[in-house]
């Protein structure tokens, strides 16, 4: 896998941004802003409430099924007798 230009407008940026030169290896930057420990109950909130959303609606998926079944209204069949 060849590293340059592959048409004219590539080779313009090339030729315009060769010399310059980018410093920004200041010792912050490998710091993270946020502590580690803020992060993880960040994510054990939010995998709590989605655990919870999901038994709220396994339960609200029950609550509908027997509602459907309790106002269903079964007619016997003349192939029953």
């Amino acid at each position: 896998m060849a590293v340059g230009a592959r048409d004219f407008i590539d080779k313009l940026l090339v030729e315009k941004y060769a010399q310059e030169k980018v410093d920004n290896h200041d010792d912050n930057a490998f710091v993270s802003k946020v502590s580690a420990e803020d992060m993880m109950d960040a994510m054990n909130t939010s995998a709590n409430n989605y655990k919870t959303m999901l038994a709220m609606q396994s339960r609200l998926t029950m609550v509908c099924y027997g509602v459907i079944a309790k106002s269903a209204k079964y007619t016997p069949s003349e192939d029953a007798a």
